[in-house]
């Protein structure tokens, strides 16, 4: 093999090796973007002062991307932070921050949630700060009285939803309050109307991995129209699906979920059902009782609001019914198997019954209480 050959053989796998190691390592980063990093970091070490009185913990913004334009800059980056007793992980916020640079160095002049992702509270203003002996209440826009009023609603609900629900759960509720029912909606990145009558709604991850806690976000327009009973149950059916929450997974039928956090609202007050199921007794006195428990597609909201309560007040019943019918402790135990069982499996262990005969049995009181 002749002295050139050998070169070629020796060294051009070496150069192969250097090349291909190279496709994989990260391009390497201008002065200006270090700067515009650095900026970031900087200004971030301090939370605004929208958030100064919000208990917080691990307050970070990491950039992932940087667009340059003269000397305009925008950074795109991940909030990372805690509310300091409540989240068990941290929240995660999809963020912009603008920059400009002047002389020589680069400043941070805004920051907004980043395009598609959801705004934080306090995107929409200063966020006051109430604290209760159960719950942390966060509003924009809302005077301190009314915070403190629904602070002490919040602290009703969690033991109402402790006695409902026995098992393991934080035992705390984080509540936000905007300014109004447009601003509720940008919270959730869902239209206004979706939500109009409505005292408040309930935001989490199912499943009983380390998140944040669940935020329970109040409608000011639909909670002002509520009586004091009304709230109690509205906040406490919130608080239960937060309490409910490690056990809620993909398995656990919709019905079920909200359901058994009516029954928990409605647990110890002297409703009945006539009183809390209007839609449903004047659907069965036609004649048309459901021929299914409801389901999944029932509860989308944004359609016919009579279905809608039909919905509700049926899955309020049958969880009545298990609960007076085969014990309090039997509609936890197949409320905890129907997260982690298929259905049928999960009914005929805790009830003893199949589902076809559940539902049948619900039929029954539904004709038996309105006829």
């Amino acid at each position: 093999m002749s002295p050139v050959r050998r070169f070629l053989v020796r060294v051009l796998p070496l150069l192969l090796s250097a090349l291909l190691a190279g496709c994989g390592a990260p391009a390497p980063r201008d002065g200006a973007e270090r700067d515009i990093r650095e900026a970031v970091a900087d200004w971030s070490r301090t939370p605004p002062a929208a958030v100064a009185g919000i208990p917080l913990e691990g307050w970070a913004y990491e950039v992932s991307a940087v667009r340059r334009d003269g000397t305009a800059a925008t950074a795109r980056a991940e909030l990372r932070y805690r509310l300091s007793g409540y989240d068990a992980a941290a929240a995660g916020s999809a963020r912009e921050v603008r920059l400009t640079r002047d002389g020589g160095r680069w400043q941070v002049t805004g920051d907004r949630a980043a395009p598609g992702a959801l705004p934080q509270l306090w995107d929409q203003g200063p966020v006051t700060v109430v604290r209760g002996a159960h719950s942390l209440v966060l509003g924009v826009g809302q005077e301190a009285g009314t915070l403190s009023a629904i602070a002490a609603e919040a602290d009703r609900a969690v033991p109402a939803a402790s006695a409902a629900w026995p098992g393991p759960w934080a035992g705390r509720a984080v509540v936000l309050v905007p300014g109004s029912l447009e601003r509720m909606a940008e919270l959730l990145g869902r239209p206004a109307a979706e939500y109009r009558g409505m005292g408040a709604v309930t935001t989490g991850r199912v499943g009983a991995a380390p998140a944040p806690a669940d935020r329970v976000v109040v409608n000011p327009q639909g909670w002002g129209q509520l009586s004091p009973s009304g709230r109690g149950v509205i906040l406490t059916h919130e608080v239960t699906h937060v309490a409910t929450r490690a056990a809620t997974t993909a398995t656990t039928p919709l019905w079920l979920s909200e359901g058994f956090a009516d029954w928990a609202g409605y647990r110890g007050t002297q409703v009945t059902p006539e009183q809390a199921a209007p839609a449903l007794a004047r659907a069965v006195r036609r004649g048309e009782v459901p021929g299914a428990l409801p389901g999944a597609e029932d509860f989308a909201f944004g359609g016919d609001p009579e279905a809608l309560a039909r919905a509700y007040e049926g899955a309020w019943l049958a969880c009545r019914l298990i609960a007076g019918r085969w014990g309090e402790a039997a509609l936890v135990d197949l409320y905890g198997r129907a997260g982690r069982e298929p259905w049928p499996v999960a009914v005929r262990g805790a009830l003893a019954v199949d589902p076809d005969a559940l539902t049948k049995d619900w039929q029954e009181a539904l004709r038996a209480e309105f006829r």
